[in-house]
């Protein structure tokens, strides 16, 4: 037999529920500085959203390790240009940064791959424009060193000589490709990625050949393949084959270079840092390599005197000054055409490491901070038509049984509220649009919730019981569909929440988090509240009419007592 209203005590499930609320409130107050909103995502606040896609040189899935490496080096850069309460997630192959305010622009240089090395400079020739017919390459072939570093130096031991022609400037500029198109695949041949198709015409092994004649042949070949534009994208960036000879371009796209293989990678930079050169008047880079690098690099400048030495940044020759003599003790410096801002940005990326993928910039997107507040107020307006639609449905249907709904709904809210300040202090969780929206639906479901006990209700006083016996027996039917509808509404949730990227977690998250918090209010609120206006003794909430339930009572009352009459029907009859 299902328990009466009496055998419920309100008052109990009422406290706890208060203590919950006080203890959140608390909590929202007295830590993280105490300031009760959320955190807010940069559609809501403004800022700047950068989306990095990882690439691979053979079109595969970059492992997870990979990307968490680069996921924290990312973080790490972030964190050490002072960029103030930015975030760096993983979303699928994808790394996202978020920053917020007017932080942004920094952040759309972090993911740059800084894959530099040194490299010595075989061959040169400016760049020609489409159609112009390009001048002879300066410079004869020469075999590629064999395993020691290159520099340009002074008597002070940094690069005193000026960069050749087009070879300095601003770190990250734009790189280039190969403008030959690939053959079709024949028959069951692999057709080659656009990685393969450049490495196989600008890492080919005859460009530092001992064999003048097919040097010169296989150089020609890969310059006059090479495209040097500001509007194309070089698929080698970070990508190329450090053992291998390359053909680059170099910065402000001026000059085209033949490289011999690496003799020194970047990875042996212990430090950088960028600072104006007052002798030269211009913005440097300075760089301390670390024992095993600082060697290399003496050993190559001392045999390589008055040869070019290449700073190779992801396939672009930021630098390639001459060595005028050989550079000791580690420390060097590239120069070129920097800005300040430029200078700063190669040094943090030099400093905070490499990353372990390359990655092109896929989406980035900056929102003002006037926008942000916009999508946020309305937001809030789409959310309050919702409530003012429930809240006329109720009260309209149920009367005082819909202003208990009202007031369950704003319990609800308050539960929401301090929720989701209190994940954006401890986990970072960050409430957008789509987070909203979550919100707005959540609305539905948990005056659904209501809609199913107060229905059943119904249910019960039609049969012929009363108000304070239907409470009881309505409950233990009505809450069993209630869990079950809150607990299909959670999973579909929780599964969006899984198998979904970017802003539609946002989404699932919080209609996942207001299904939970909408059976909080049912069980500790809705049902001790109804309980106690059947057992109160005010003539007011307990009549059913107030409660939009006398028609039902008196469709009840009629078919109580027409039973009983049935039944003396019968016996007289018999």
């Amino acid at each position: 037999m299902a328990p009466s209203a009496g055998h419920l005590r309100p008052g109990r499930y009422l406290a706890f529920f208060a203590l919950i609320v006080i203890v959140l409130y608390a909590l929202v107050f007295f830590t993280g500085g105490g300031k009760p909103a959320p955190k807010l995502g940069i559609d809501l606040q403004g800022g700047t959203r950068v989306t990095l896609t990882a690439r691979t040189p053979d079109g595969s899935q970059p492992n997870r390790d990979q990307l968490n490496q680069a996921r924290q080096i990312i973080e790490t850069r972030v964190n050490g240009i002072g960029v103030a309460g930015a975030e760096v997630l993983l979303d699928g192959s994808n790394v996202v940064i978020t920053v917020p305010g007017e932080q942004g622009d920094q952040a759309k240089t972090l993911g740059q791959t800084a894959k530099l090395g040194f490299r010595k400079v075989i061959t040169s020739q400016p760049n020609t424009p489409a159609g112009a017919t390009p001048p002879p390459a300066s410079g004869t072939p020469s075999t590629p060193p064999s395993g020691t570093p290159s520099t340009p130096p002074s008597s002070s031991g940094k690069p005193s000589a000026p960069p050749a022609s087009g070879g300095g400037g601003a770190a990250g500029a734009p790189a280039q490709t190969p403008s030959t198109s690939p053959a079709p695949p024949s028959g069951g041949q692999k057709q080659q990625t656009p990685i393969e198709q450049a490495q196989a015409v600008r890492q080919n092994a005859d460009l530092a050949s001992t064999d003048q004649a097919k040097a010169q042949a296989a150089q020609q070949a890969a310059l006059a393949s090479l495209t040097c534009a500001d509007n194309v994208k070089d698929p080698l960036e970070g990508n190329d084959d450090s053992s291998k000879p390359l053909v680059a371009c170099g910065d402000k796209n001026a000059t085209k270079y033949v490289l011999g293989p690496e003799f020194l990678p970047g990875t042996d930079i212990s430090t950088a840092s960028s600072g104006y050169d007052q002798q030269r008047g211009q913005w440097t880079v300075d760089m301390t390599f670390n024992s095993a690098g600082g060697k290399i690099w003496g050993d190559f400048t001392s045999a390589n005197v008055q040869s070019q030495a290449a700073f190779v940044l992801d396939t672009k020759v930021v630098s390639a000054p001459t060595i005028q003599s050989a550079i000791l003790g580690g420390n060097t410096q590239i120069t070129g055409q920097f800005t300040q801002s430029d200078a700063k940005n190669l040094a943090d990326i030099l400093k905070y490491g490499s990353l372990p993928l390359s990655f092109s910039s896929s989406d980035a997107t900056t929102v003002s901070a006037t926008l942000g507040l916009a999508s946020l107020e309305a937001g809030l307006i789409a959310g309050a038509i919702g409530l003012i639609v429930v809240f006329i449905y109720c009260l309209f249907y149920y009367r005082l049984l819909g202003i208990l709904t009202i007031f369950s709904l704003v319990l609800s809210g308050l539960l929401v509220y301090a929720v989701l300040v209190l994940l954006g202090r401890w986990i970072g969780y960050t409430l957008d649009l789509a987070g909203i929206a979550g919100l707005i639906i959540a609305i539905g479901i948990t005056a659904d919730s209501f809609v199913i006990y107060f229905e059943r209700l119904k249910d019960e006083i039609r049969e012929g019981r009363t108000f304070r016996s239907a409470v009881g027996r309505g409950w233990v039917r009505a809450r069993r569909t209630i869990l079950a509808s809150d607990a299909v509404s959670f999973l579909a949730a929780a599964i969006l929440y899984v198998i979904a990227v970017g802003d539609v977690q946002g989404f699932a998250f919080t209609l996942g988090m207001s299904t939970v918090l909408d059976l909080v209010v049912v069980y500790l609120v809705t049902h001790p509240l109804v309980s106690l206006f059947s057992t109160s003794k005010s003539a007011f909430l307990s009549n059913p009419r107030h409660l939009g339930l006398g028609a039902v009572q008196q469709l009840g009352s009629q078919r109580k007592a027409a039973r009983p009459s049935v039944g003396r029907s019968n016996v007289k009859e018999a």
